[in-house]
């Protein structure tokens, strides 16, 4: 039994998505004038189309409960960019050979990469005043993620940067 609780608490924390998300602000910006925003036309997000449109309804829902709505007329625009990388191969196994003798010697050594290298994303947020301050918050955000994932897994992911993104936004100065 102590077994399986154990397996249950490690699936639990490997299916975890570890987002890491850095914000910044313009100190003079009064953030209580801004209720309803609007998405940037042009907008390159990086993502593919389904990406964009799973990430663009989990950050209207989760601003949506924060207060805000979209409008025609808002009072400030999101932009939205990404990119993916790959972590450098930190697992290494090392083979080597060797020889000794009387004051002689040599060796190889050759390592040999484990595993995958990791997949991360990473996401930026940025709020823009065009009538007044421009770019006012920016959420960098990033995480690991598999690009083979399921549809839900995505939206799932998705999800979960944008409540750890906006749970920062406003700033508490």
């Amino acid at each position: 039994m102590k077994r399986f609780l154990l397996l249950i608490v490690l699936i639990s924390f490997s299916s975890c998505v570890t987002i890491r998300v850095n914000t910044d602000y313009e100190r003079g910006a009064d953030f209580t004038k801004y209720k309803t925003y609007q998405y940037f036309g042009d907008m390159q997000t990086g993502l593919s189309e389904l990406d964009t449109k799973r990430l663009l309804d989990a950050l209207d829902a989760k601003m949506k409960a924060k207060g805000f709505s979209i409008s025609e007329n808002p009072d400030f625009l999101i932009d939205i960019k990404s990119s993916e990388y790959k972590e450098p191969q930190r697992s290494n196994v090392g083979i080597g050979i060797g020889g000794t003798g009387r004051n002689v010697g040599g060796g190889i050594s050759i390592g040999v990469p484990v595993g995958q290298s990791n997949v991360n994303r990473q996401i930026i947020i940025d709020f823009v005043d065009e009538k007044g301050n421009g770019l006012f918050w920016q959420a960098v955000s990033e995480y690991q993620y598999s690009p083979n994932a399921s549809p839900e897994n995505k939206a799932e992911q998705f999800n979960a940067v944008a409540e750890k993104v906006l749970a920062q936004y406003p700033p508490k100065s």
